[in-house]
């Protein structure tokens, strides 16, 4: 069947009810379906308000998207924009600091405090995020890495992260 998709506006009006803020994942051309239903079913478990997706160069919600977040698609509005750029603008005008997750960055994920409205974006799993989208995001952080090899996951990159802003928003957000 086909996915329910909503709007923007309608992943800003689900803010988790024990949050001061709202926490919007933002993907940037995630192709693989494995990934998506990952990010997507940590989002939930983050509270987020919801996931936003490009609507082509990327992964939609199919049937394995659905078993990767194990259920959780249909727990968590996402959202298919035709223009991310635009729409982190409007993230932007609504009050929102985005942050870029970037390999490259030499800014700890541990850095900010991610007070306020908090998008984050997470790139492509072997081109990390578009420099048009990349130009947009108000910080880029990355995950120190000790192995050889170069990154994480995007998935797991995911968590890691977005369990570092609920720990930097505390208990009661």
């Amino acid at each position: 069947r086909e996915h329910a998709y909503v709007t923007v506006d309608d992943v800003l009006a689900n803010r988790h009810k024990k949050s001061r803020y709202d926490l919007v994942i933002i993907l940037d051309s995630i192709n693989d379906p494995q990934n998506l239903g990952a990010i997507i079913r940590t989002a939930h478990c983050c509270g987020a308000n919801g996931v936003i997706i490009p609507s082509n160069r990327a992964a939609s919600v199919t049937a394995s998207v659905v078993k990767a977040s194990a259920g959780a698609v249909y727990r968590i509005p996402t959202a298919m924009t035709v223009n991310l750029v635009r729409t982190i603008e409007y993230l932007k005008e609504k009050g929102f600091w985005i942050y870029g997750a970037d390999a490259a960055s030499g800014v700890s994920f541990h850095a900010p405090d991610y007070e306020g409205h908090t998008g984050l974006v997470l790139g492509n799993e072997g081109l990390g995020i578009r420099p048009l989208i990349r130009k947009k995001c108000d910080f880029l952080i990355s995950i120190p890495i000790r192995g050889e090899v170069a990154s994480l996951n995007v998935s797991a990159a995911a968590g890691v992260i977005l369990y570092e802003i609920l720990r930097k928003w505390g208990k009661g957000s």
